[in-house]
């Protein structure tokens, strides 16, 4: 069998491919991406054949490309990081294809901390874009917040399924509601991140209530002092 890679190819911006994707996008057979993902490479997909998919139909494209991959290679991109919030698709894909490439993208993540000036090493991670449970995530931002740390978080648009769908609005009812003083949380809404269509929200989290966002959104909620080195000086002035 051929080889079948799953690719990061950033949040959007074609500039955020790293070159090892685009070698690996350029050199390959078939692609079977999302419009959004497939839109960031167009320049690299030329005499490819590509499968444009949905979540209802990725399988059946997955399943159609299987018998006849032969020595061919086969790249799924995704948009990001194809280790962040999709492992659930990836581990579809072991399944079926058996060996799968992993090469990892740079995340929407990386950049909205960078945005807004919040170190990842001093902040949690937290994703609800999943289609499992969310309640112990739910905790998990809770403590977080309590114990100081900053955020970053990306939503779970699912307008369909009221009860699934927990976007800034409805993260900042649910923080109210659980006790926090949401009007002294700062917080960052971004959208389309590193896009020409990018968005920045600014303000706290009470300021979200109503406000609706993209599926295209990660947040960032700013709990950070500035701590540089020289607040550790004494180690070496002795």
């Amino acid at each position: 069998m051929g080889k079948v890679f799953a690719v990061g190819v950033g949040p959007g911006s074609p500039k955020y491919v790293t070159e090892i994707v685009r070698e690996i996008v350029q050199n390959c057979d078939i692609v079977i991406g999302y419009k959004y993902t497939l839109k960031t490479i167009e320049r690299l997909l030329e005499g490819k054949e590509i499968h444009e998919i949905t979540m209802n139909n990725q399988e059946e494209s997955y399943q159609e490309v299987l018998p006849r991959l032969g020595d061919k290679t086969l790249v799924i991109p995704f948009t990001g990081d194809v280790n962040f919030s999709e492992s659930e698709v990836v581990d579809r894909l072991i399944e079926i294809f058996g060996e799968v490439e992993i090469v990892p993208g740079i995340s929407s993540i990386q950049v909205a901390a960078s945005r807004a000036q919040v170190p990842l090493d001093k902040s949690k991670v937290i994703t609800m874009h999943v289609t499992t449970p969310i309640e112990d995530k739910k905790l998990e931002l809770q403590k977080a917040l309590i114990d100081g740390f900053s955020v970053v978080l990306v939503p779970r648009p699912w307008p369909k399924q009221p009860d699934k769908h927990f976007m800034p609005s409805e993260i900042a009812i649910y923080l109210r509601k659980n006790g926090f003083s949401t009007e002294k949380i700062k917080v960052h809404v971004f959208e389309a991140i590193t896009t020409e269509n990018e968005t920045n929200f600014e303000g706290t989290v009470k300021d979200l209530e109503g406000k609706e966002f993209s599926d295209l959104s990660v947040m960032v909620f700013n709990q950070t002092s500035l701590d540089s080195y020289m607040n550790y000086r004494w180690q070496w002035e002795n």
